[in-house]
């Protein structure tokens, strides 16, 4: 496997579109993330010696020639590989978003990197680059409600089957599906897609990418056409699991989360090798899901304090469900850091560097004292969403996961007494206080 960011050295490593060479080491020391997020791809000699990029609020871009201006379409509309040579139209690039793109692949040593507008652009994005007519996707489940419903629904009406397998799948159920996937597709289309998703939203289920890779390896081969693997790292990525390293091709965001962490902004990332960003590239320059400047800015912004984040929010989630694991009114944690699966406690100690700040808290009843439950919360906030500086509690049946048929929820353990909670990087101790006085009211 590819080594992690943090262990490679300058050799090996894979070449950027933008970043220098002078910028990504010192000596022979290779700088780290959280170092680089403080200046790659960003040169203040070229913006008045601002010490910060500003905010390119422009609409298009003036070319130094036509020919140039030819060249660079030749590479949006993909007449010439490697895509534009400059700026072209805001649609297409811009600097915020370039600079942002550099930055957010070092995390997780991707060859490349795109952002969107939202995380379900970047999905929508990467399916509709990647599925034809007649094709079949295989995922694993659960996903988050909006992913399963474009895959099944949407995609649907366009000739487009599906085939699901539950997150913890070993290898012969995973042998099993993918057969299936390929009898299926015989005639009609291909296998376009394994879509993944690890932790699993709500559920916290996780996925063991690398068998998912040996079983897609075994059935399809790595030629031109076995399917990409594309994986939701929302939950985890980028401090937590770097999916690349174990065999996922694409790795998708929604940077509204962790990498935004203020819940001020929505946006999506997608990034992996070139041979698979180039096609969704020339999808997002076709339908304009690239996020707007000012958003990139912000992010920009989010991703210099990205590791200190999200290190503080995951200490206090081992505190927090450190308390509630032995709560009489609490039924269950589905908490990374406690987990008695064997089978589960293996992929987290082969894929996983952290337990996360997001786990899904089961409450002794059903929906009534879930809901008493959260309606007495006074620090935690009522709210959808996750990774952000304070701590949110939701119903995933009752709210995000509310247009997933009850049979399909029951299946995937979306109970009515599962509340998903993402601690914030508030003070533990009083959390640990709002949590008592929430259970108090159950």
């Amino acid at each position: 496997m590819p080594k992690r960011p943090d262990e490679a050295d300058l050799t090996g490593t894979t070449p950027r579109r933008r970043p220098k060479p002078d910028v990504m080491a010192i000596a022979n020391r290779r700088l780290s993330p959280s170092t680089l997020m403080m200046g790659l791809g960003y040169d203040p000699k070229l913006s008045e010696g601002s010490l910060k990029p500003p905010v390119f609020l422009t609409s298009t871009f003036a070319f130094e020639s036509a020919a140039a201006g030819k060249r660079h379409f030749e590479g949006i509309t993909g007449k010439r590989p490697g895509g534009a040579e400059g700026l072209v139209y805001s649609r297409f690039n811009g600097p915020n978003q370039e600079i942002l793109e550099d930055r957010l692949g070092i995390w997780e040593d991707a060859e490349d990197a795109l952002v969107f507008s939202s995380g379900m652009s970047a999905i929508a994005t990467v399916l509709l680059a990647n599925v034809r007519q007649g094709d079949v996707v295989i995922h694993s489940g659960p996903l988050y409600a909006a992913t399963e419903t474009l895959i099944n629904r949407v995609l649907g009406r366009f000739g487009v089957t599906f085939l699901d397998f539950p997150a913890g799948a070993g290898r012969a159920e995973l042998d099993a599906i993918l057969a299936q996937g390929k009898a299926r597709a015989m005639g009609a289309g291909r296998v376009a897609m394994i879509y993944l998703e690890s932790p699993a939203n709500p559920t916290n289920a996780l996925v063991d990418i690398e068998l998912v890779r040996e079983a897609s390896d075994a059935a399809f081969g790595r030629g031109d056409y076995a399917p990409p693997i594309a994986i939701d790292n929302t939950f985890l990525g980028p401090l937590w699991q770097r999916p690349l390293c174990h065999g996922a091709d694409i790795v998708i965001y929604s940077l509204t989360k962790y990498a935004g962490g203020h819940s001020d902004l929505v946006a999506g990332g997608i990034l992996g090798d070139k041979k698979w960003m180039d096609p969704i590239r020339t999808m997002r320059n076709t339908i304009g899901t690239i996020c707007d400047p000012n958003t990139a800015w912000m992010l920009l912004r989010s991703l210099e304090t990205l590791e200190i984040r999200m290190q503080r929010a995951g200490e206090n989630a081992e505190k927090v469900c450190a308390y509630l694991r032995d709560h009489p009114k609490v039924d269950g944690l589905g908490y990374l850091g406690f987990l008695k699966d064997k089978s589960q406690k293996d992929i987290f100690d082969r894929h996983c560097t952290g337990a996360g700040s997001t786990f899904s808290l089961f409450i002794k009843g059903g929906e009534a004292e879930s809901f008493a439950f959260l309606d007495a919360l006074k620090i935690a906030k009522l709210a959808v969403s996750l990774g952000g500086t304070e701590t949110l509690a939701s119903h995933p049946a009752a709210m995000t996961h509310l247009s997933v048929p009850d049979a399909r929820k029951a299946a995937l353990g979306i109970t009515d007494n599962l509340v998903r909670v993402s601690i914030g990087i508030e003070d533990p101790d009083d959390l640990i206080a709002d949590f008592e006085q929430a259970l108090e009211a159950v």
